[in-house]
């Protein structure tokens, strides 16, 4: 990944800044937040809002409150925000789902990554160095 290309975050991304049991992947991430927000070049997708909030609320060993969620909504999560769902995506996400034999869920980030304009899908959740469609797989804790 340059240093002037459009990048996507995935929700792991945004859940291993709370992780303080592998430090290495947190402080990974918390850079890539960081580098995203500075820059301007990081995307989110309504999907990523979605289940970032219900982890961090629910799932977390100490959930956000819900005053803590809003102001990291506010301040990390809507600033990145540019991908948004309609028919157009949802389909896209079918024909990738199909066509690179990955789930629905996975493809709507893959087809939120196209949207948005990004050439790198920063994710643990698909296979590193593998390209679909323009844009490339990079598992960002591996590098």
């Amino acid at each position: 990944m340059n240093g002037r290309e459009r990048f996507f975050l995935d929700t792991n991304i945004f859940v291993y800044t709370f992780d303080k049991g592998s430090k290495s992947k947190c402080e990974r991430a918390k850079s890539l937040i960081a580098r995203a927000l500075d820059t301007r070049q990081g995307v989110v997708s309504y999907q990523v809002v979605q289940e970032f909030l219900n982890v961090a609320t629910r799932k977390f060993i100490t959930p956000l409150s819900v005053t803590e969620a809003q102001l990291y909504l506010a301040q990390v999560l809507m600033p990145l925000c540019e991908v948004f769902p309609n028919a157009e995506l949802y389909s896209e996400a079918l024909s990738i789902s199909s066509e690179a034999g990955i789930s629905f869920y996975d493809a709507i980030i893959v087809a939120s990554s196209v949207a948005g304009r990004c050439e790198t899908l920063l994710t643990e959740d698909l296979q590193d160095g593998r390209r679909i469609r323009s844009v490339k797989i990079q598992n960002p804790f591996r590098h």
